[in-house]
């Protein structure tokens, strides 16, 4: 069973910055298509950014583009999540996600993943 291990949250005042890192327990792992979702107090888990296994093709949330870059490194198993520019809403448990095989449709949506972590808090204080 394939486990995906995030790491970098933490705590960063407004206008800071944070990278995040996913890594994949299966060294032959080679998911179509990875993601970052998260999930603030109160409220449904949202999708952030994905990335396919050429990194040729992302997709970002509009709350978080031009702030927020999405990256992978093949050789290593692992995804980045750059976030600059936080802002408090950006406060929440941020997941990373992957898809196995591509179904000819870019993934999304959370039931398009097939493996998660176990997440990582971002607090932004104000």
């Amino acid at each position: 069973q394939v486990q995906l291990v995030e790491s970098g949250g933490g705590l960063v005042q407004a206008g800071g910055s944070l990278r995040l890192s996913c890594a994949a327990s299966e060294g032959t792992f080679s998911p179509y298509a990875m993601g970052w979702f998260r999930q603030a107090p109160g409220k449904e888990r949202e999708f952030v950014a994905a990335i396919n296994y050429s990194g040729g093709r992302v997709n970002y949330a509009d709350s978080v583009k031009g702030r927020f870059t999405i990256s992978r490194e093949n050789a290593k198993n692992t995804i980045y999540l750059q976030a600059s520019s936080l802002e408090p809403e950006d406060t929440a448990v941020y997941y990373c996600a992957a898809q196995d095989y591509g179904t000819g449709r870019f993934p999304l949506q959370e039931y398009e993943y097939d493996y998660w972590g176990q997440g990582t808090q971002v607090t932004v204080s104000s």
